[in-house]
């Protein structure tokens, strides 16, 4: 094979490559769609969060800083997590989209086991 059929070989291939169809976009009605159920999970979370540091904060012993810093990163967290995973998937097709915001939900849900877990071991370094 000579350097002309090669070229005009690859010329060809990337001529077939370009014409096949792109996958489609989701329409925004779905990516709000998924977006507010699986936002409601993790919404459920920043509740939680928000519940368990008032519940802490009003107690006999006043927290530390630690203490103030692990719980209201438990509340921002699950924001972080469904803006990151969002970003990432919101381009892709819909179960590709549902997957990504199912994983960062398992994330925050891993997360908030860890702070509760924490807490009843540990509890006693979180407050004054």
């Amino acid at each position: 094979m000579n350097a002309r059929a090669a070229k005009s070989a690859a010329t060809e291939a990337h001529r077939e490559a370009a014409k096949t169809p792109k996958p489609r976009i989701m329409p925004t009605w779905a990516i709000v769609t998924i977006s507010v159920i699986f936002g409601l999970f993790y919404a459920y979370f920043v509740w939680n969060a928000v519940d368990f540091l008032i519940t802490l904060a009003s107690g006999t012993l006043p927290l530390n800083g630690y203490g103030w810093f692990l719980l209201l990163f438990a509340v921002v967290f699950p924001l972080i997590a469904f803006g990151i995973a969002f970003a990432i998937g919101w381009r892709r097709v819909g179960w590709e989209f549902a997957l990504v915001l199912l994983a960062g939900l398992g994330v925050v849900a891993v997360f908030w086991l860890d702070v509760i877990a924490y807490s009843a071991t540990n509890g006693a370094s979180m407050l004054g």
